[in-house]
């Protein structure tokens, strides 16, 4: 038998399956898995959408770590550095939060994928929840870097633009 026949369960005379709990539970865990990597897989696609897959806006948006890495060379003061490192302090709670938030999510869709047979409603609400949590992550990403990009005056916020390009080449 072929590999991809050799992965089917087993049908008795009447078409009933002779595979176990065991190896149905098994694979409902891989469809979960599955459904987690393609939402992650369509997540990273849309933002590979532009050239060279760079995320669209980090043209306009700059990340903690690129701002205090240069930090000398565009000149930030002790209150920016200050400002910037509460500013992530203060993500950092929320994106742990989230991240409990979505791990019980997630489980909870993976215990419903496993219901024989699944329902479908109920795994689509979940599927609800789980996708706002990641939104939640995505508009806390982007505030942070929206209140970092507020707090260097557009002297540096050019400059910085000038070294992410050099850095791109």
């Amino acid at each position: 038998a072929s590999t991809s026949e050799s992965r089917l369960p087993a049908c008795g005379p009447t078409g009933s399956r002779t595979d176990s709990t065991d190896e149905r539970s098994s694979n409902m865990k891989r469809l979960a898995v599955a459904l987690g990597l393609a939402i992650s897989l369509a997540a990273l696609s849309s933002a590979e959408s532009s050239p060279e897959g760079e995320d669209p806006l980090s043209r306009y948006l700059y990340a903690p770590e690129k701002v205090m890495g240069h930090a000398q060379e565009i000149g930030l003061d002790e209150a920016q550095r200050n400002g910037i490192r509460n500013e992530v302090h203060k993500a950092q709670g929320k994106f742990l939060d989230l991240q409990f938030d979505l791990q019980g999510e997630g489980e909870k869709l993976a215990r419903l994928l496993q219901e024989k047979p699944v329902d479908e409603t109920k795994v689509l609400a979940q599927v609800d929840r789980v996708l706002s949590l990641e939104k939640d992550v995505k508009r806390t990403q982007i505030s942070l870097l929206v209140r970092i990009k507020n707090l260097l005056t557009p002297t540096q916020q050019a400059r910085l633009s000038e070294i992410v390009r050099s850095e791109a080449k």
